[in-house]
């Protein structure tokens, strides 16, 4: 993030400076006031609720010196977004005696920069792990460099009165640290120690004490038992158990109702995460950085003992590391590396409260290790991967609150987002505000998570929306939202198309204002025309969209029965593109021959009689229909599950075999480009009843797609004279689609853009959706 030129006005002997950006809860005063001592200044520093003011007073070239050097030496959990110096007339002089940390000012109206939390640093941890140190072993030590920040805050400015830390009075050595300007806890609002702070709380799932007064010694003991806990951490609680157990993890599995979708992992040390994976010199630093995320790395099942049943039939494993002093000891005591899943069932939202865990996870937990130091806001772990660079699939812990930086200064909005994945945002001035993940909104449960968390933001952040944007679909449940408190409080309201809100996001957050080719490959999405849009070609930029080409349509044979059957695409694909043009065609030798022939027949007649068939130009379908019909995976259980084990069993590019690209064609329909997928399916039905490795297959599938992309940009191009690319959309996540349609662009001389601040899935659409408001007419 830039920073803006120092202003300089008549300059003097004394300055009154603003600094903005997120300069509270980092150690921010403390640094000022040691930067003031070393220039030899006198004056003050104070949070306030719009920014940290300054005031010095002492030698004009040693005030220069100063300013330098708030920029330069900041602490580096610091983002300096602006310094603003007003050099004051000398009869301003005031002649102070010292320099000062004044208490902070709350301002009406002004809003300030929140830290996310931050994982523990490397002073905080030696103090933990040493037996001579008053904080041996324990599990709430921090520091102005590390610890909890969003989650406890409760409004600004960021002091401990308003904070959920307020409950607890400092002991004498504490206050000491917190006081002396030489302390690396000077100013640390979460500071405590065992004699004054937060403690933990062993129970079993009747809420009985269990395990004596070392409960960390004692769920420690559990885990290695292969007991099930839920440990409420920073954002909520978390769900444990032994990685390595077969039986933990299928225990695990059956309570959770989650069968076998991918968990994440905790490991002790980044030495014993290359034991299991392979670790990338960006993925290692992006391991062990202050937000700390789950990493996809590629698993080294051979020598790896963590339970292929964590991730079953999967190449890459999620792995973090601990991120706070309860997670590092859990991890060291036990000696095994953890199985660490959010607290909650199916997609419900994670659970904070020590009542509301034991309520709502006791038939998943065997034990609970709470604690009693109350989190405001809750928070999932978020999760990145490095594909050319650090990219954010789920953005929460250690990146929320923090804003994305927009260019240009914006409407107050509120942005409602999605269905899945979902997030709001709301924008001011220059900042975009992306909530952290809020999940599916498929209950009650999470739209209450969603409308609390907005609250919180509002208060926060001072943001009063004007208007609110949604999107298209009317049966979401953000939608409904969305128009409900739009009618309530009579606010302007803007639908917004689920595309154009994907392609905007991608480009705000690459800070490009000008049109695009916009690329949107998802599962679905509301159309202009109301059908299911999901594999679109757009031309937009932050204000408009033009439809330009899409995937040819199908129908989605039985709702959203095809997405949990992808054998049902399959079916649908062969029978709508297939059945008239190629009547020799049959099942036989297809995967889907198998289905019982009652089965078949009633789904024949469903199609040919247009019965719950709503037309789709998904991208994501197609994917799930391919892998259907080579046999993958013809039901699912978690989303995109078909497309993800299609991906992986992909051969490996530089492997040699006669790949090329399967046939397709791309047709003009009524002034649009359609790309035809008969000749494609053909093939693959082909290949497959020649029993073609299913690898080859997978790996020309992607090509063929890849191919797709760069085709329909060409031509594209050559109509509009745009020659930058935007790849967004849920199907982006597809790490070889993505590597293969950027290598393909870039090679025709097309500059290319993906998301890498924001998810590329759904919960970086709200991002676009306040942006493309922003600049729509408010009624």
């Amino acid at each position: 993030m830039g920073v803006a030129p120092v202003v300089l006005i008549n300059e003097g002997k004394a300055a009154r400076i603003s600094v903005r950006g997120v300069v509270q809860g980092v150690g921010f005063r403390p640094f000022v006031y040691r930067l003031a001592h070393e220039h030899s200044l006198k004056g003050w520093v104070r949070n306030t609720s719009g920014n940290v003011e300054i005031e010095v007073e002492g030698d004009r070239e040693r005030i220069r010196n100063f300013i330098t050097d708030i920029e330069a030496k900041a602490p580096p959990l610091a983002r300096i977004e602006n310094v603003a110096v007003t050099f004051q007339p000398s009869k301003s002089y005031t002649g102070y005696e010292k320099f000062e940390i004044y208490q902070s000012l709350s301002q009406e109206g002004k809003y300030q920069l929140v830290s996310p939390d931050i994982a523990t640093c490397e002073d905080c941890l030696r103090e933990i792990l040493s037996p001579t140190d008053r904080r041996y072993r324990y599990p709430f030590t921090n520091c102005t460099s590390c610890g909890p920040r969003f989650t406890i805050i409760e409004d600004i400015p960021y002091d401990r009165p308003k904070t959920t830390m307020h409950r607890f009075q400092m002991c004498p050595r504490c206050q000491q640290e917190y006081d002396d300007p030489l302390d690396r806890r000077f100013h640390a609002q979460p500071n405590a120690c065992p004699q004054c702070g937060p403690s933990l709380a062993l129970v079993d799932s009747q809420g009985n004490p269990v395990g004596g007064e070392d409960a960390t010694s004692a769920a420690s003991e559990l885990l290695k038992a292969g007991r099930i806990l839920a440990i409420r951490g920073l954002g909520g609680f978390q769900l444990a158990c032994d990685a390595t157990s077969e039986e933990a993890i299928a225990l695990l599995r059956s309570r959770k109702r989650r069968p076998s979708k991918p968990f994440a992992v905790m490991v002790a040390t980044l030495e014993d995460i290359e034991r299991h994976c392979l670790v990338s010199p960006e993925e290692r630093k992006l391991l062990n950085s202050p937000e700390s995320p789950i990493v996809l790395l590629r698993w080294l099942q051979s020598s790896s003992d963590i339970s292929t049943s964590v991730a079953p039939n999967l190449r890459y494993l999620g792995v973090m590391l601990p991120y706070t002093p309860l997670h590092h000891l859990l991890l060291r005591e036990s000696a095994i590396p953890l199985v660490m899943t959010s607290g909650n069932l199916s997609e419900e939202p994670i659970a904070k409260d020590n009542d509301e865990a034991l309520r709502r996870l006791g038939g998943i937990a065997d034990y609970f290790l709470l604690h009693n130091r109350d989190i405001y806001a809750r928070y999932d772990d978020s999760v990145s991967i490095v594909e050319g660079v650090p990219r954010v699939m789920r953005r929460a812990r250690g990146y929320a609150p923090y804003p994305i930086l927009l260019p240009f200064l914006s409407k107050q909005i509120l942005a409602c987002g999605a269905d899945q994945k979902n997030t709001f945002c709301l924008t001011r001035g220059e900042h975009a505000f992306l909530s952290q993940h809020i999940g599916d909104m498929e209950n009650e449960e999470t739209l209450e998570h969603f409308e609390n968390t907005i609250d919180l933001y509002k208060k926060l952040f001072r943001i009063a929306p004007e208007a609110v944007a949604y999107d298209m679909h009317p049966e979401y449940l953000s939608t409904k939202y969305a128009l409900e408190l739009g009618a309530e409080q009579g606010l302007s309201l803007i639908p917004v198309q689920h595309h154009h809100a994907h392609i905007a996001s991608c480009l705000v957050e690459n800070g490009v204002e000008s049109p695009v080719i916009g690329v949107a490959f998802d599962g679905a999405g509301y159309g202009s025309d109301g059908t299911l849009w999901g594999g679109e070609f757009l031309i937009a930029d932050l204000r408009r969209f033009q439809r330009a080409g899409h995937l040819e349509y199908v129908p989605l044979l039985g709702g959203e029965a095809a997405i949990k059957k992808p054998y049902r695409m399959a079916l649908s694909y062969i029978y709508t593109l297939l059945g008239e043009q190629d009547q020799k065609l049959s099942l036989d030798g297809l995967p889907v021959s198998k289905l019982h022939s009652a089965e078949l027949d009633l789904l024949k007649q469903q199609l040919t009689r247009r019965i719950n068939c709503p037309l789709t130009s998904s991208a994501g379908r197609l994917f799930d229909a391919v892998s259907a019909l080579a046999g993958v995976r013809e039901e699912i259980e978690y989303e995109a599950q078909a497309a993800i084990e299609l991906e992986i069993l992909a051969a490996d590019e530089g492997d040699e075999f006669e790949g090329k690209p399967y046939p397709f064609s791309v047709v003009e329909h009524q002034g649009m480009r359609v790309i035809k997928l008969g000749e494609l399916i053909a093939a693959i039905a082909e290949d497959v009843m020649n029993q073609t490795p299913i690898p080859i297959i997978s790996l020309r599938f992607h090509q063929t797609v890849a191919l797709m992309v760069l085709e329909t940009c060409k031509s594209i191009a050559m109509e509009s004279g745009i020659n930058k690319v935007a790849l967004s959309g849920g199907v982006f996540q597809n790490r070889l689609l993505l590597r293969l349609a950027t290598a393909a662009l870039q090679g025709e001389g097309f500059s290319v853009i993906t998301h890498h601040l924001v998810p590329c899935n759904d919960g970086g659409i709200s991002l676009g959706q306040a942006v493309i408001a922003n600049f729509s007419r408010l009624s």
